[in-house]
């Protein structure tokens, strides 16, 4: 699984590791401290947190641009250093008023034009690295573990936004709505961390940096590839097809962070216990990792030490799950945003599953094209939500109350299972699993090479559009019985899946 991978996979990895980690830190708590903090109803909330997304995910169109005339890796230390200043000011406690409004939002936009400069870019270097024919075949695989790596980021951003946020109320004293701008400085440190692993490793990627870089180095530019102008239009085409697809997978993926979030706040039991309780535990779950890996590398490991390494790695945290069992009395309390940890959980877990099943498939020449497994990712989706429909019928209408202070806040009124929640996002996972990192690999693959940039900058605004549709579910969370809510998501996720089969002819031809 890890075999036969370039070294620079792992430096770029780790750099975007901790780039997301950050910027999911901000996320796990932004909707909330929206309406906490300045008073917004959920569609005022779901406006703001589904713009800042689009920024996020359009400007790195603007990024790839530049990066096709000026190089790669300039674009994105420019874009660390532009996201360094947003989170600082993001940061600032600075109260409810319309001046500490302004500043968020002057926030927002450096955050959103830091990405757009460093996240797509950063892509391209990746796939730069695969063009190399001893690691073309190895193209996928490659963008699942670069996937994954993101995602165990992600993993523990949840817990230390919530961690951070009761630290600051408790310890230091700073009241509810403060506290949650020492959640935002978590990102600050970890962009720091992020471009020492750049500028550490960076011997083993600089010559996909693209620009005066590489040529500085001495590296030899790899030749490009002409292509027919026929030729081009068909590759455009396709990628185009896929992008107008994935703008609807976004839209109802990310309402994670809004609806979902709602939900949780609003309709699921705020406290658990037994081992459901022991779900709520980031480490719990990182053991579960550990074992899924251990395991991955006693089966596949060659030699009898690797076994035996890989025996007391499972057995170990097995033991740790064991002793976390006998120490779950009581009930442990469950906060709105650490649902969002079940996600990069599932990706991290799963990755090496679903690696390990399409390299069977691919073996028996059964193998689903990158079109396809797009397609089957957004019926994945449709599942999802349809399980959520299913068990949100009969529920009470959302309702909200202002607080002490003045702020309007959901206001709970049902205690459904979590594990709703947790089901939810693991068949979601499944989906997102088939979907982005296998879209990523067939646009770095498919793209035009003069236009590499580009067009990983489009699929960045296909993202940004469906992120921008986020708030939809903001604007239906109040109106709508909850089951017509999700059924709408149902009903877009499976429109984009028969689309996508019925132009999957056409996208395999240049796959």
């Amino acid at each position: 699984m890890f075999e036969n991978q370039p070294k620079g996979l792992w430096a770029l990895a780790l750099a975007n590791t901790g780039e997301r980690f950050g910027y999911y830190t901000m996320l796990a708590v932004f909707a909330l401290f929206l309406r906490a903090n300045y008073s917004l109803d959920a569609s005022w909330a779901g406006e703001i947190y589904s713009d800042f997304l689009m920024l996020v995910y359009f400007l790195p169109i603007v990024g790839g641009w530049l990066a096709d005339r000026f190089g790669y890796g300039r674009m994105v230390t420019t874009g660390i250093l532009i996201m360094f200043v947003g989170y600082l000011l993001l940061s600032i406690p600075l109260g409810g008023d319309t001046l500490a409004l302004i500043v968020m939002l002057a926030a927002l936009v450096l955050i959103g034009l830091g990405t757009g400069l460093f996240k797509g870019n950063l892509q391209v270097m990746v796939g730069n690295l695969y063009d190399d024919p001893r690691f073309a075949n190895r193209r996928d695989s490659g963008f699942s573990l670069f996937y994954m790596a993101i995602n165990i980021g992600a993993l523990f951003a949840p817990t230390a936004a919530i961690k951070i946020k009761e630290y600051a109320e408790t310890a230091l004293g700073y009241s509810s709505n403060d506290a949650y701008h020492f959640s935002f400085a978590v990102a600050c440190a970890s962009l720091i961390l992020s471009i020492a692993i750049y500028y550490a490793f960076r011997s083993t990627f600089r010559h996909t940096e693209g620009g005066k870089a590489a040529a500085k180095d001495g590296a030899a530019a790899a030749p490009v590839e002409e292509l027919s102008a026929e030729e081009t239009k068909q590759r455009v085409v396709a990628l185009c097809l896929v992008f107008a697809v994935v703008i609807f997978f976004w839209m109802a993926f990310h309402q994670n962070g809004l609806s979902l979030t709602y939900f949780a706040d609003e309709f699921t039991a705020q406290s658990s216990s037994g081992i459901q309780g022991m779900a709520f535990n980031v480490w719990n779950l990182v053991a579960i990792i550990f074992i899924v890996y251990g395991l991955f590398s006693f089966f596949q490991s060659k030699t009898a030490k690797g076994k035996g390494i890989a025996a007391i790695v499972i057995a170990a945290a097995c033991c740790f799950l064991g002793y976390q069992y006998t120490q779950a009395t009581g009930t442990v309390a469950i906060s709105a945003p650490i649902f969002q940890q079940f996600n990069p959980f599932y990706v991290v877990a799963l990755t090496p599953v679903s690696m390990a099943l399409f390299s069977y498939l691919a073996s028996k020449g059964k193998e689903p094209s990158a079109p396809r497994k797009i397609a089957y990712g957004m019926l994945v989706a449709a599942s999802a939500f349809v399980l959520m429909a299913i068990f949100s019928y009969g529920l009470p209408m959302p309702q909200t109350t202002v607080d002490a202070a003045g702020n309007t806040v959901g206001m709970h009124v049902a205690d459904v299972t979590p594990n709703l929640l947790i089901t939810t996002y693991l068949i979601l996972t499944f989906g997102e699993l088939l979907l982005s990192p296998m879209g990523i690999s067939f646009v770095s693959k498919v793209a035009p090479p003069k236009y590499k940039g580009l067009m990983m900058g489009g699929w960045f605004v296909a993202t940004a559009i469906g992120n921008k549709l986020v708030g939809v579910g903001g604007y239906l969370w109040g109106p709508l019985p909850l089951w017509v809510v999700w059924t709408i998501f149902v009903t877009l996720c499976l429109l984009s899946a028969l689309f996508m089969f019925a132009m999957m002819k056409r996208l395999e031809k240049v796959a």
